[in-house]
């Protein structure tokens, strides 16, 4: 592409005079916002109850994009379960290792944009978000090339670590034909996250519900009519993963809701790569040393006494929570969004105000699903198996799973906070401490000294959980939203973007 005169109006003008007369605006409009506060006691409640329903607007489609990716998830383990124990057994073993090895990864360095996205749209800086989107599909492309290649060889890692050949060639054939829709994954990701930042949560929607109508005939015609077994669920997967990336693309190329934030790729993207990574790194790590610490559990069930009884009871205990945590990551990407909008605005008063109205909502919330889990803790076990031993000890590992689905919903607002405002580094070290020095170690004294077996696991995951609840609420309360708004300036008008297109 060549460069044109009619994209000069989404792009900076050349020159430091036009920087600075975008700050003195920029500082200017957060002025008279910090003067707009509500009048007194009633002020604030209109005020509280206006950012609660801005939230809710934005956190409920993002919970439905959730669940639909959830049934899609669970439409292709029922598929691939009908056809035998060692298809199902590789497929679960490639879901979690792909899952482990990539998709949390990349899932994690998306986040990066919801700070500098989100901060560049409460600025007013249109023309920015569509730099930062094609520097982050770059960087993460990158990335997912030896991720491709780590999952060439699964089939011959994982008889090495004592898995059984049938099953680890039945893995690494689902991981093989994940790897086209890797690459999907990766560009739908940060396409989700430069709409998302926008308020733009319908398209993410219509994507969702179009790549399920498509999936369920796909999987079938693949698995049992294609006859590919479980490699046609993974090729399914990855088909739909382009659909979604061809809907959202087509959605930001015509759709006059993003006008203004569209722009022609520039060189520009291609440089000031480290500042992306400075966000996208520590948020990657947030996520996947979490995510990891429960994954390692699951591996370390196994050579618990009774390992099939345990690995089943932490699994339907993860499948539950996971279920029940689309609540508070849909409030805490809503809480991200408004966070980083509000401090990209030059408002740190209305940032504090999303972050107690969040964290309200969540807790009211929290305790309701808390409660449900407890009076259901006799029919939870029924739903994921008939054996009345894993029934009656699922039973007794509900008490236990309702005291982390509150810290569980908790974190989730609070980690948005983070990516808000743009502290995720700190976010880092705080998952490291709780979960590698606190959760872990306690797991695996209550497991093994204590013989309480996954009950001492997800005791100790409870126990980091609520290290992770404390330091990061202690983190928030301390934060001087003045500087973070300030920080948030510098952050968005840290670099001019040229007028040359690719």
């Amino acid at each position: 592409m060549g460069s044109s005169d009619s994209q000069a109006p989404l792009l900076l003008p050349r020159g430091s005079h036009r920087k600075e007369e975008e700050e003195e605006e920029y500082a200017a409009a957060g002025k008279v916002r910090g003067c707009c506060g509500g009048d007194g006691e009633g002020g604030w409640w209109r005020e509280a109850t206006a950012e609660a329903g801005r939230l809710a607007s934005l956190a409920a489609p993002m919970i439905a994009v959730a669940l639909l990716q959830l049934m899609m998830q669970l439409i292709s383990t029922v598929m691939v379960g009908h056809l035998g124990e060692v298809a199902l057994a590789g497929a679960a073993i490639a879901n979690s290792l792909t899952n482990v090895s990539g998709f949390s990864v990349l899932m994690g360095l998306a986040c990066g944009l919801e700070t500098i996205c989100g901060q560049a749209y409460g600025a007013e800086q249109y023309h920015k978000l569509a730099l930062y989107m094609y520097r982050s599909i770059i960087v993460l492309l990158v990335v997912s090339v030896p991720i491709a290649i780590i999952w060439v060889f699964i089939p011959e890692v994982l008889p090495l670590i004592g898995q059984q050949p049938e099953i680890a060639s039945e893995a690494g054939k689902y991981a093989l034909w994940l790897i086209p829709g890797l690459f999907a994954f990766t560009v739908a990701q940060c396409l989700s996250k430069f709409l998302q930042t926008q308020s733009l949560i319908f398209p993410m929607v219509l994507s969702s519900s179009i790549t399920l109508a498509l999936f369920i005939p796909l999987c079938w015609f693949m698995v049992y009519k294609v006859g590919m077994g479980n490699a046609g669920a993974a090729l399914s997967v990855s088909i739909c993963d382009w659909v979604e990336v061809t809907v959202l693309g087509l959605y930001i190329v015509l759709s006059p809701s993003c006008e203004k934030t569209r722009a022609p790729l520039t060189w520009e993207a291609f440089s000031g790569i480290g500042s992306f990574l400075r966000l996208a790194v520590p948020s990657a790590l947030m996520i996947c040393l979490e995510w990891w610490s429960y994954e390692l559990l699951v591996l370390l069930s196994g050579i618990l006494p009774n390992p099939a009884l345990e690995t089943s009871v932490l699994s339907i205990c993860i499948s539950t929570v996971v279920l029940v945590y689309n609540l508070p990551h849909g409030i805490g990407t809503a809480a991200s969004v408004r966070v980083s909008n509000e401090l990209g605005a030059g408002n740190p008063e209305g940032a504090r105000l999303v972050v107690g109205v969040a964290l309200s909502v969540i807790l009211c919330s929290a305790v309701l699903v808390s409660v449900t889990l407890l009076a259901l803790r006799h029919f939870i076990g029924i739903a994921f198996s008939n054996e009345e031993e894993v029934i009656n000890y699922v039973t007794r590992m509900v008490p236990v799973l309702s005291i982390s689905v509150i810290t569980d919903s908790l974190q989730g607002v609070l980690s948005g906070v983070s990516r808000g405002c743009g502290w995720q580094h700190l976010g880092a070290y705080v998952n490291l401490g709780a979960f590698y020095l606190v959760g872990v170690p306690v797991a695996l004294f209550f497991g093994f000294a204590m013989h309480l077996g996954g009950m001492g696991f997800w005791m100790g995951m409870v126990a980091g959980g609520a290290t992770q609840v404390t330091l990061l609420s202690i983190i928030t309360a301390m934060t001087n939203w003045g500087k973070m708004a300030e920080k948030a300036r510098d952050r968005v008008f840290e670099e001019r973007i040229p007028t040359q297109s690719v």
